[in-house]
């Protein structure tokens, strides 16, 4: 079986150089039953042709499917990086998508309890932004980290000797990412303890394993949680989506004096970064 894919179109305007600016709203996080809204105006008639005609991703189990997902995502200019290529294949994503869903489609999947797995595209862009961040040996923190196919990568990019840190406040997403960790190839990794997915507010970090040269928060914040802020290690990143409706994907950097340098990388739509009650009673 195979699925049409849409790549969201602010992360491939770079590769078509860059003709035109973000679109208003973007729901790349969200509800696959949600939709791009679009400014197509500024659109050529050969770009929009591009983006809806695209080389359709195979949804079938096993390795093709994802050799697949990673070469268009390639192709498309999502990834630049062999680093990030080789994770997204080494790490299969089907193993981290409920049973008879879509694994290697390029949309949100829900995974249950008002939360989604992000669409691969969103996954390659943040690991591309944290890449230098995720060197063998540093620290990573995965705020949210649902069925744990974020913090797997993150944990195979800093391999043994590096410490990544999983966390949600769903217990059942918590024990979920687990059993996904286990049956993949980062399952050493957990085993020996340089992996670890814990239950908490993520919104609080998680002090004990800080700071963190890199930070990912895979929720949208009103404001970047101060607790995040300080857990961040001088030199260090952290890719946080930012705002309520209209949301940033923001790139935060901390100097080495502690200084705060942002930037916004893309327009996004995730779900809101808050309380477990509220996550479960719809936000």
């Amino acid at each position: 079986m195979r699925a049409p894919v849409l790549i969201c179109p602010t992360i491939t305007l770079r590769a078509y150089g860059r003709l035109c600016c973000a679109p208003r709203r973007l729901h790349c996080h969200g509800s696959s039953s949600q939709f791009l809204n679009l400014n197509l105006s500024r659109f050529s008639r050969r770009l929009l042709t591009s983006f809806f005609h695209m080389e359709q991703f195979q949804s079938g189990a096993g390795s093709s499917g994802k050799k697949t997902m990673v070469e268009n995502l390639k192709r498309y200019g999502v990834i630049s990086s062999k680093r990030v290529a080789q994770v997204m294949e080494d790490l299969d994503r089907g193993l981290f998508v409920p049973a008879g869903s879509s694994a290697y489609v390029d949309t949100p999947v829900p995974i249950g309890y008002n939360a989604t797995i992000s669409a691969p595209h969103m996954h390659a862009t943040c690991l591309q932004l944290l890449e230098d961040k995720l060197q063998p040996g540093m620290r990573a923190l995965d705020v949210g980290s649902g069925t744990g196919y974020l913090t797997g990568c993150f944990a195979l990019m800093v391999g043994a000797e590096g410490r990544v840190v999983g966390v949600d406040h769903i217990p059942e997403l918590v024990d979920m990412s687990i059993k996904n960790i286990e049956k993949s190839v980062a399952a050493s990794l957990l085993k020996k303890g340089s992996l670890s997915l814990h239950v908490g507010d993520g919104r609080k970090g998680w002090q004990e394993f800080g700071p963190y040269d890199a930070i990912h928060v895979g929720a949208a914040a009103s404001e970047i949680p101060q607790p995040l802020l300080d857990q961040l290690k001088p030199g260090g990143r952290m890719v946080i989506p930012l705002g309520t409706y209209f949301q940033d994907l923001k790139v935060i950097d901390k100097s080495e004096d502690g200084s705060i340098k942002a930037h916004t990388e893309t327009s996004v739509r995730y779900v809101p970064l808050t309380s477990r009650d509220e996550q479960l009673g719809g936000f």
